[in-house]
């Protein structure tokens, strides 16, 4: 009979003797890279990483929407923006809001399509939970007060939000951050 030898090796042996010909990363090592990465982001170590982050909000020219002192805890109000055929909702939530403006951080305006397939969210605002929908196609729900982010179905991607800003009572719309359902860059009508 013939008897083989099985060599065994401990974790830190093993992992002492091929770490320079590893094929890919360690768990460790890529944790302490994407920590590296992360701190990096957040100081603004990488140039043009502030340009980066500028991209992901479209500016356009800016356009009254509404007024602080016409404004009832919530009860939106329509607008379209930035072109006639975008529908929008501006609406005081009584509750701060991610990107919130105002005395209390809880005036938001998001746009009313769902991510998912373009369902129309129109009228599905409900104050008592501060959530947009839901969408009559697949019950996608967004909530207002985390920037619109889906809170239940199918969508994946968070409602596109409008930028807004304060001069004096009235209230503006300046950009959009996020693309709308329909359009391939928020500058042209997608055609499929």
């Amino acid at each position: 009979m013939n008897k083989k030898t099985i060599q065994v090796h401990s974790a830190d042996e093993h992992s002492r003797e091929h770490e320079g010909s590893r094929a890919c990363m360690s768990r460790r090592h890529f944790l302490l890279s994407g920590g590296a990465a992360v701190v990096m982001v957040s100081l603004g170590g990488f140039p043009g990483m502030a340009q980066a982050v500028q991209a992901l909000k479209a500016d356009y020219p800016h356009q009254k929407i509404g007024s602080l002192s016409a404004l009832k805890n919530g009860v939106p109000l329509d607008f379209n923006y930035p072109y006639p055929d975008i529908r929008n909702i501006l609406v005081k939530l009584g509750v701060p809001a991610g990107g919130g403006i105002g005395a209390g951080n809880d005036i938001v305006a998001f746009n009313q399509q769902c991510t998912h397939m373009g369902g129309p969210l129109d009228g599905t605002y409900k104050a008592e939970h501060q959530v947009l929908g839901p969408c009559p196609l697949h019950l996608t729900t967004f909530d207002l007060t985390r920037h619109g982010m889906v809170s239940a179905g199918h969508a994946t991607e968070s409602l596109p939000q409008i930028v807004l800003e304060i001069k004096g009572d009235d209230i503006y719309a300046v950009g959009v951050m996020g693309l709308v359902y329909g359009y391939s860059a928020m500058t042209t009508k997608r055609t499929a």
